[in-house]
């Protein structure tokens, strides 16, 4: 049994803790405002310009020659894959649920017996892959000391699968990430940007028509680059705000967990005290009638 001296510290620990969760927490829900809509203000401009994206490409004439990035290279026996994590813990099951969705993925390629090339964003991930694939992992980025997310950096990360690309190093480019829907609900998500692809293809190709100047190829080369820069930064706008989220969360369950083991702890220190005033007085009592 612990001692009323050990018991004590154990609670001002714990209480110690608390207080540190609980301003963690409202750091993470201050941060959340701002990124969730940061978030929600990036979809409509990726959506809007892989739509623009597609119907480019339906009216493409020559589809041989048309820009690689849209068509690919034709094969599929290399796969690049590009996880995008955090680079801080303590946000619950938000990196877990991402290296989840790409160890799935990787498991499927695997099956397949195909080549894969894996780009690390964020050093959670990297921490997390190294064990298992850390012969397919190629680069391994942080922007740590980037006080807020950029199109900058992920400008960084679409020139470097850009660049692969055109050395004919992988077939196809899957990223990974996780999309933000509430505070408690964050889905991961995989999205193929090498060669374009979308879920709902047919219904975003729609009969609309549309008069391009300069012709189709030319608009293509220029957009599809900055496209696959702009899918990136979506994915790290629906990351940042997906990641206070779930650190918001994780810090209340933390908070209240620690609250209940205070409780707990209180009623065992009180408990041991009063067995020993007891045990006090009855020494007392038994001392005193033996005289």
């Amino acid at each position: 049994m612990a001692s009323l001296d050990d018991l004590k510290k154990r609670i001002s620990s714990v209480k110690s803790t608390q207080k540190i969760t609980k301003a963690m927490k409202m750091v993470a829900a201050a941060k959340l405002r701002r990124a969730q809509e940061n978030a929600e203000r990036g979809r409509p401009y990726s959506e809007k310009m892989n739509n623009i994206i597609l119907n480019l490409s339906s009216s493409v004439s020559d589809k041989e020659n048309a820009p690689k990035l849209l068509q690919g290279t034709g094969q599929e026996k290399t796969h690049l894959c590009v996880v995008l994590t955090s680079d801080r813990g303590l946000c619950g099951g938000f990196n877990s649920n991402i290296i989840k969705k790409a160890k799935l993925f990787f498991q499927k390629i695997s099956n397949e017996n195909k080549s894969l090339k894996i780009i690390t964003v964020g050093s959670k991930g990297y921490d997390q892959l190294k064990r298992q694939y850390k012969n397919n992992i190629i680069e391994k980025l942080s922007f740590k000391d980037s006080k807020n997310i950029n199109y900058f950096d992920a400008n960084k990360v679409g020139k470097i699968i850009i660049e692969k690309f055109e050395k004919e190093e992988f077939d196809v480019c899957t990223i990974f990430y996780n999309q933000f829907k509430n505070v408690i609900t964050q889905i991961p998500q995989e999205q193929q940007i090498i060669p374009l692809k979308t879920e709902n293809e047919k219904d975003q190709t729609n009969n609309e028509s549309y008069e391009f100047e300069p012709e189709e190829d030319e608009i293509l080369s220029n957009l599809l680059p900055k496209n696959i820069s702009t899918q990136i930064f979506k994915a790290m706008l629906e990351n940042s705000a997906s990641e206070q989220g779930s650190r918001m969360s994780a810090m209340d369950n933390a908070t209240r967990n620690a609250g209940e083991m205070v409780d707990k702890l209180t009623i065992e220190y009180n408990r041991s005290r009063q067995a020993a005033i007891t045990k006090e007085l009855i020494e007392i009592i038994s001392g005193a009638e033996s005289l």
